[in-house]
């Protein structure tokens, strides 16, 4: 196995294994409506194995950031249906990423003005990025037993607006801080019903937004985003090993389609053990795809020993649309500009330059050297 040996997820045939890594990018507009130039970003990185949308939030409580899309209205659909149909036209697969932020709010975001929500009244250290710029974050409301059935409905709404706008499969966020997250950790989760105190209790909510996702999606079809030493938005846990690992091989016994990891933070795990895609591999039997600043080197090693199946990669993809060809070609690689990540517009966004095809290597010089064309071909 090799960076660039095809691999089946479920019934989709994958060409290579280089995923593109979800990338909030800013561009949705105060509507949060998917917009044609969005369209245009996506297809143009369908040569991606598998792209995996910006996060998208699943109701209008979920919000965190300005010009995020949604995916819970009318509108909302016929504007990512527009990405999906793009990115297949291309050739590729593209899974939308559900998102609720929790905490990592803030109340000029939220309807009515009302406090974010989160499993206990914990604030995050920082500030909250508004659209009045920043703010520093509120203390949130600890969210009621009932209410956070609702939240798990909004989850399965969203997986269901997923599928009618086209998309290939979903991925939960549960990384980075914000609401699976912040159930996870004791950290941030002090409650004192089922869903607190032991870990079997503060995985509750994510398995029970990953069982009504599979009301809907098919297991293969559905994969998870997890951070385990990942420190983004004040987030700790005492014992993220046990944590974690528990959380894992729960997801493994549904039978889903891959786990995310984001190994960021590992350089902080205690007593030496570094809470990487290598720790837990033997705990989950599906696909893992690896994420955390990767090259070309470290990709093809993580695969060829077996720790990984797939890795992703976001800056690197944000900057370089023709990314498979410029890592088979060794580079150069286009440099991303940080001044445009959030933006707005064409600029940093759909107007990166790929690869002359005269500065690509000839066939002959790497043995599994493949065209825009080729890609296309094998993902149908």
């Amino acid at each position: 196995m090799h960076l660039f040996s095809p691999i089946s997820l479920g019934a989709y045939r994958l060409p290579h294994r280089i995923v593109m890594a979800p990338m909030t990018r800013g561009r949705a507009g105060k509507d949060q409506v998917p917009t044609p130039l969005s369209a245009s970003y996506y297809a143009q990185r369908a040569n991606a194995a598998l792209i995996i949308t910006e996060a998208t939030q699943i109701s209008p409580q979920g919000i965190g950031y300005p010009s995020t899309p949604g995916i819970h209205t009318p509108e909302q659909i016929e504007g990512w249906k527009c990405v999906t149909r793009a990115v297949h036209a291309d050739g590729g697969r593209i899974f939308a990423q559900l998102w609720h932020v929790g905490r990592i709010s803030h109340p000029s975001m939220q309807p009515r003005n009302a406090l974010p929500v989160a499993p206990s009244p914990i604030g995050a250290r920082g500030d909250a990025f508004t659209y009045d710029g920043p703010k520093p974050f509120v203390t949130p409301r600890a969210l009621e037993p009932e209410e956070i059935k609702g939240i798990v409905w909004d989850y399965r709404h969203a997986a269901d607006s997923a599928l009618k706008a086209g998309f290939d499969g979903v991925e939960l966020h549960g990384a980075n801080g914000y609401l699976i997250d912040q159930f996870l950790r004791d950290g941030t989760n002090r409650r004192t019903d089922r869903y607190g105190g032991s870990i079997a209790n503060r995985v509750k909510f994510l398995l029970e937004v990953v069982e009504a996702v599979l009301s809907i999606w098919d297991p293969t079809k559905v994969g998870v985003r997890l951070s385990p030493m990942s420190s983004f938005n004040d987030m700790a846990d005492s014992d993220p090993a046990a944590t974690f690992s528990y959380a894992i091989q729960a997801l493994d016994e549904r039978g889903l389609g891959y786990l995310h990891l984001i190994e960021t933070g590992v350089e902080c795990a205690a007593d030496g053990v570094r809470l990487d895609a290598a720790y837990f591999r033997s705990l989950f039997r599906g696909h893992l795809i690896a994420n955390g600043g990767y090259d070309r080197l470290r990709a093809e090693a993580v695969i060829a020993n077996g720790v990984a199946d797939l890795v992703s990669f976001g800056e690197l993809y944000l900057a370089n649309p023709d990314l498979p060809q410029r890592l088979i070609a060794g580079g150069p690689f286009n440099a991303p500009d940080r001044a445009t990540y959030y933006s707005g517009g064409a600029s940093g966004y759909t107007d990166y330059p790929t690869l002359d095809p005269r500065e690509l290597p000839h066939p002959a010089a790497h043995p599994v050297t493949w065209s825009h064309e080729a890609i296309l071909d094998a993902s149908g």
